[in-house]
């Protein structure tokens, strides 16, 4: 069950970085063009936030079963010099909490603004740290704090 749920995060990272970096482009774009905040902007707002939500319940269940994380947890003798216990059992979990708690927060606020400008300056804002905060939460492989291949197989 472990080794399926690491390579569902693991490519649920890509679709959520996809999709946030789509929503972003879309974004910028009608504020920058004034144009006009459409069903498609909607749509891409919404599965954003939902492929969000869904990479985060993956992750939380992983984070359960994860020996790195329990190591952390229920051992004293891992050693100090490696960060990647921390990262993983600390870190990388509360940063990519707030992350999605920024994204929720920017798609709910977006759908209930009253001008098209407002949803897309709101989407792309909120989106944008979102986005700033899951690059510097990821193990990517040239990442001091832990190294991790870009999709686990």
């Amino acid at each position: 069950m472990y080794s399926t749920l690491l390579f569902l995060h693991s490519l649920l990272r890509w679709l959520v970085l996809i999709s946030l970096t789509y929503a972003i482009f879309r974004a910028y774009k009608g504020y920058r063009f004034t144009l006009p905040f459409t069903k498609k902007d909607d749509t891409i707002r919404h599965w954003t936030a939902t492929i969000s939500h869904l990479q985060l319940m993956v992750g939380v269940v992983l984070y359960s079963q994860s020996p790195v994380v329990s190591y952390f947890f229920g051992s004293s003798d891992y050693p100090k010099e490696s960060t990647e216990p921390l990262f993983f059992a600390i870190i990388h979990l509360a940063m990519m909490i707030v992350a999605i708690l920024v994204i929720t927060i920017g798609s709910a606020l977006a759908k209930r603004k009253e001008t098209d400008k407002e949803k897309f300056s709101t989407m792309f804002y909120f989106f944008a740290t979102a986005l700033a905060l899951i690059l510097i939460a990821i193990p990517w492989p040239f990442s001091p704090f832990a190294h991790r291949p870009y999709l686990r197989f």
